[in-house]
């Protein structure tokens, strides 16, 4: 590990200089070769997915592992995405001439290398790589071991494409290491600028206890959504289900529905209605209970991300007891307010200290690719630097460069 770290150095120099132009192409026949490459990463990834049903992992990561011919080709438009985006590296940012006639620009510019600890989509591993390449920032990749034959067949399509380019291989790293080279791997502050965990709550501990490195954190999504008295009862319902059941292993679907008391006597049974259609298993607080028969939900409920077919709903007085509760047990990542009342719906958006705040539209948004990023390389629950959907910009840091014609401070 520590002699691939060195060859990353190396490639960290060769890719600053690449020119947008060059850049384009490489993604381009990145994404090309990927699409031409489909049946072999999808064997592979059959191969991960029978070793994940052997160790009885859970259905939730099992969902997230899935590679088909449709995750493929989302997979390479993503690329193609990234590849037609405007070049960030080298935007002023902003420029003013001081009192003394100093003439400062602020020029974006690469982070230098970074390092993705991951679980189970191996879609991260293109995502990821594009933003960075896009950005001329170096790519370490750690992925989880259920992915590991999906992930290499993926970064051999990409070095392949690399190497047909005369660029170093190194420009993206995978690393196959076990959890104490990955100890090792969090010291190595000399070689790598910035980690990124993404994946449960044990590796994100893991990772922010154990490194030396600055890190984003792509925390767990514990959303919620509040249906305020003032909701448009058929769009709760439509946006609710959505929040909750397009895609339940996901970081931005709603885990906790939060119901104003003027209005639950009318939404409760109907919503109830629609997510037995779809299987979900409701856990309600006893106000909720006495109006529709349901599990009962504990306080390690509300504290709990599911990633899974179950739901907790809570009713509460008003739009404040609302973001009182998001307080206290959101993890700052999505909710979401249905109302069509301009004042309740200001409250909430000001109020609530979420990196994605919405109104009237399902957390599932939370998205790199809905966000026109592209796509993202995390979704951060970070309040410094990045927080939510992580694109080309936050993958940059700045620099002043400064002009004067010969000024000396006496």
């Amino acid at each position: 590990m520590i002699e691939k770290l060195k060859e990353v150095k190396k490639a960290k120099d060769i890719l600053q200089k690449l020119d947008t132009k060059r850049k384009k192409l490489v993604l381009e026949s990145i994404a090309y070769e990927i699409i031409k490459n489909q049946k072999d990463i999808i064997e592979k990834n059959q191969i991960d997915i029978s070793n994940a049903f052997a160790q009885n992992l859970k259905k939730s990561m099992i969902d997230r592992l899935i590679i088909d011919k449709n995750k493929i080709k989302d997979m390479a438009d993503a690329i193609y995405d990234i590849a037609k985006m405007p070049e960030p590296v080298g935007k002023v940012l902003a420029q003013w001439t001081t009192k003394s006639s100093l003439h400062i620009s602020k020029v974006a510019t690469p982070i230098g290398v970074i390092g993705i600890i991951y679980e189970s989509r191996p879609n991260v591993t293109s995502d990821t790589f594009a933003l960075c390449f896009k950005s001329s920032n170096i790519t370490i990749l750690k992925g989880g071991k259920e992915a590991r034959n999906t992930n290499m067949a993926i970064v051999s399509s990409i070095q392949k494409v690399l190497m047909s380019y005369d660029l170093p291989k190194d420009i993206v790293t995978y690393l196959d290491i076990s959890r104490d080279e990955t100890y090792q791997l969090l010291k190595q502050n000399d070689t790598i600028d910035l980690i990124i965990p993404r994946g449960g709550e044990s590796l994100i501990s893991f990772v922010v206890s154990n490194t030396t490195i600055p890190v984003i954190k792509h925390d767990k999504g514990l959303c919620h959504t509040y249906i305020d008295k003032y909701a448009d009862i058929q769009k709760a319902i439509d946006i609710s289900i959505d929040a909750k059941c397009r895609r339940v292993e996901i970081c931005g679907a709603m885990e906790s529905l939060l119901v104003h008391k003027d209005i639950a006597d009318i939404f409760l049974p109907q919503i109830k209605t629609e997510f037995e259609k779809r299987d979900i298993t409701l856990k309600g607080c006893q106000k909720t209970r006495d109006i529709i028969d349901i599990d009962k939900a504990n306080e390690k409920d509300f504290q709990t991300e599911y990633l899974d077919k179950i739901l907790s709903i809570k009713i509460v007085e008003d739009t404040t007891q609302a973001i009182k509760h998001i307080q206290r047990y959101g993890s700052s990542h999505s909710d979401a307010i249905v109302s069509e009342d301009k004042t309740q719906a200001k409250l909430f958006l000001d109020a609530v200290d979420s990196a994605c705040v919405y109104l009237n539209t399902s957390t599932q948004f939370t998205d790199g690719g809905e966000f026109g990023f592209g796509a993202e390389i995390g979704i951060s629950t970070n309040k410094l630097h990045a927080r939510g959907p992580m694109g080309l910009s936050e993958l940059l840091t700045y620099k002043y460069q400064i002009s004067s014609e010969g000024k000396t401070r006496a």
